[in-house]
């Protein structure tokens, strides 16, 4: 495994599996004498990837006000 300038390294995907880490996903870094730990952040504020999907989703673009569903979809397309 080699670190990018940036300090970035690829966790292998046996171990972000085994692990449960998905994008987005808070880590936690612990040194161990030479080493380095890494583990899933824990703590009571860490919302589950669910909690934050529906979060992502109820930010979704509200409909412009004063305009039709039709007419919405007729500009998107680039209609007249």
């Amino acid at each position: 495994m080699r670190m990018t300038v940036k300090g970035q390294v690829t966790i292998p995907i046996e171990i972000r599996e085994k692990l449960g880490l998905h994008p987005n996903s808070e880590v936690e870094f612990e040194l161990a004498g030479d080493s380095v730990r890494i583990r899933r952040a824990r703590g009571k504020s860490r919302k589950s990837r669910g909690e934050r999907m529906l979060e992502a989703m109820r930010r979704a673009p509200k409909p412009i006000p004063g305009m039709t569903t039709d007419q919405l979809m007729a500009m998107t397309r680039g209609e007249d």
